[in-house]
Order: C-alpha cells, then structure tokens, then sequence
C-alpha cells in the first residue's frame, strides 16, 4: 500500500480559506499511516476518511453570527477547471482544530477523470483534503461539494448514490453548514 498527497490537496495552506497543517505537508501521509485501520467509508468506495490526531491543524471553518458579513467570488479551484462559486465569512481567521479527518481517495477511482497521481490501483491511496473541525462529531460533506460531485462538474468525482441516498446526505450537509462558512 502507498500513501501520497495528491495535488489537489496542496491548495489547503495557511493563506487559504481552508483548513490547514501547519507543518510540513508532505509529512500527512505519515501521520494517516499509523491510523490508517480504522478508516471510515466515504460516500462510495474508494473513498475513505482517516482520523488523525489533531496537533498543528487549523480549521477553516467558522460558526456565523447574523450580522456577519459574507463574500463571494467565482473562480476554478485549480488551473484549467471551470470556475465555482465560493462564499467567505469576510475577515474570519482560522481557529485550532478539534478533530481532523483526512480524505483519501483510491488511485483507480481519482484515474476515472484523470486526477490520479499514482498508477491506478486498489493498493495506491491520495490524500485529497484535510477536514479539520473546530467540533468534534461527524462533519458532512459541504452541499455544493457534494452536488458538484452528485450531478457530474467538471473535477467531480462520481457519487453513484442512489436519489434517496442523495437527499439523506444533502439534508445533513444542509443542517450542519446552514450557520457556517469558510474562514475569509
């Protein structure tokens, strides 16, 4: 078995909204391996979520308050991928994390869009995002995140969920980040 960073996950630094290590990156493959066991099956296979402990982690997500100010912009999340949408709490900083679960995906499921960094296979594993929570508890994936993944975006990966099992996961990601955003 092999674990590497897939690029995807390099855009996750201190200067971005999103959460972050605050040691060297090239180092969270190591600190997945030893917690590796007891993973958590993602939204489908070959995805999983790995908790890690939480040292050196920063989360970028922010309770809001009303009255809190929001930005947005609409740009690619890397060169060559059509722009999204994005919503901010303007001038939120970070806060150290609670809880911190990497998602990892399998290298032949990455290899299904051509995001793979690794030959595609079932033994070959890419971090793809650090979930560092200012919570403990499960964190559902964000709506647009999963929508963007469900209905097919370009740099989606497929759900292949059921409508059914659709909704249920939406309706969880919706309670949960109804009152929250990214650190802006």
């Amino acid at each position: 078995m092999k674990i590497v960073n897939n690029p995807f996950v390099l855009r996750q630094t201190a200067e971005s909204p999103f959460s972050h290590y605050g040691g060297d990156i090239s180092t969270i493959p190591d600190l997945v391996l030893p917690c590796f066991d007891h993973a958590i099956e993602g939204y489908r296979d070959g995805v999983i979520s790995v908790r890690i402990p939480p040292a050196g982690f920063h989360s970028g997500i922010v309770q809001l308050n009303e009255g809190d100010e929001l930005v947005g912009s609409f740009k690619a999340r890397r060169d060559g991928e059509t722009p999204r949408k994005q919503v901010l709490a303007k001038g939120a900083s970070k806060i150290v994390a609670v809880q911190v679960d990497i998602i990892l995906y399998r290298s032949d499921v990455l290899a299904e869009d051509g995001d793979n960094s690794l030959e595609p296979s079932k033994d070959n594993w890419e971090v793809v995002s650090i979930n560092a929570s200012p919570t403990n508890g499960d964190l559902p994936i964000a709506p647009m995140t999963l929508m963007h993944n469900h209905f097919g975006s370009e740099g989606h990966t497929q759900t292949s969920m059921t409508d059914e099992e659709f909704v249920a996961t939406l309706r969880k990601g919706f309670y949960f980040w109804s009152d929250k955003a990214m650190a802006g």
